[in-house]
């Protein structure tokens, strides 16, 4: 897992310290910084696969500008700084400092990469501020893939991509707006039926649904699932996912990613929220962390529902909640939210609540 990752000088995050559990839900205003946090873990895992172009860069889910608007603009001299980043990935430190000369056309480059490197604090704050030659330590880089780290993505999925099941996935088996779903599905029914049972199993927490199958001589001919709704008359109750709900569709790729071996182990989420009714998300967040620790996921989610707070269990330390806000400076901070200790008598006041009253942080504070 991936326990400790610090940002440095990327968009508006100018210098952050993330503790990470196995679930990680980011809460805060609009703007404050939540997306450019993923986009900069995004950057790193970009950065160990060795693929730093546009195109893959887009399609892990970083909104990509020229590269003088993804570093830090609080001061002019950031612009010609490095994207640092020191990530701590099952016990083991990866130091990556990665550049661009903002000339056009220019790609980003790994311009040091130091691995599992024994280096006492202080001469590794030197060595990041380039206070110490660079060069002396290039005999100890090496290239150690990370499973965790390389294949991290930030999902979006869209109704359409879920919807029509007709594009592709660039980077298989999921894209992030849910391309490759239907092909994800098909191979789970035929290679990981177990799998494929518990995404219906899980699908039952919508009331209406009674399972959904793909027919076996359309799996490669065209790409439609059957749906089954319990209230419809016999002859009528199936349909396909260009007739269902968008909830559902969306509750269906969420499982897939959480159940299926072929899907990231470490990975994040953005809007976790969007479409799901209030007391859906409170219900989803719940599941999502027991198959999180049964299939050995990590993830961060964000959110602007306050409902999904309510889904959290803060007495478990694998499960972490950060309120993203902006300092006096506009720089992105974080600030962990740890369970608080109800006077007896009284009844606890659900985080939701705690949230929308302003206790924790997290909202405008201009209206």
């Amino acid at each position: 897992m991936v326990k400790e990752i610090k940002i440095q000088n990327y968009k508006s995050v100018q210098d952050l310290t993330l503790e990470l559990g196995r679930i990680n839900v980011l809460i805060g205003a609009n703007g404050c910084g939540k997306s450019n946090i993923l986009e900069a873990i995004a950057f790193g895992s970009a950065a160990v696969d060795d693929k730093l172009g546009n195109e893959f860069l887009s399609s892990r889910g970083i909104r990509v500008t020229d590269p003088i608007w993804m570093k830090s603009g609080f001061d002019k001299k950031a612009s010609k700084e490095t994207i640092s980043l020191n990530l701590n990935v099952n016990d083991e430190d990866i130091f990556l400092l990665i550049d661009n000369d903002n000339k056009s056309f220019s790609e980003w480059k790994v311009i040091r990469k130091i691995e599992d490197l024994k280096i006492d604090k202080d001469n590794l704050d030197l060595l990041l501020d380039g206070k110490i030659d660079l060069a002396k330590f290039d005999s100890l880089l090496k290239k150690n893939k990370i499973e965790e780290l390389e294949n991290f993505l930030i999902y979006a999925p869209e109704n359409t991509f879920l919807r029509k099941f007709e594009e592709e996935s660039q980077i298989e088996p999921l894209g992030i707006r849910g391309e490759g779903l239907f092909k994800l599905l098909s191979v789970m029914s035929q290679e990981t039926p177990e799998e494929f049972q518990e995404i219906i199993e899980n699908l039952e927490l919508i009331d209406w649904f009674e399972g959904f199958e793909i027919p076996k001589d359309l799996v490669f001919t065209e790409r439609r699932i059957r749906i089954k709704d319990r209230f419809l008359e016999e002859g009528l109750q199936y349909f396909d996912q260009r007739s269902s709900n968008e909830g559902f569709l969306f509750l269906m790729f969420y499982f897939a990613l959480f159940i299926s071996k072929y899907t990231p182990k470490f990975f994040a989420i953005d809007n976790i929220d969007a479409s799901l009714n209030p007391k859906l998300c409170i219900e989803l967040i719940k599941i999502l962390t027991k198959l999180s620790k049964k299939h050995d996921k990590q993830v961060i989610f964000t959110t602007h529902n306050p409902a999904i707070l309510d889904g959290l269990n803060l007495n478990d330390d694998e499960v972490r909640l950060l309120v993203v806000s902006r300092n006096k400076e506009g720089h992105t901070k974080t600030k962990r939210i740890t369970p608080t200790i109800v006077p007896e008598g009284e009844k606890p006041v659900r985080l939701s609540v705690q949230f929308m009253r302003g206790y924790i942080g997290g909202l405008p504070k201009n209206f």
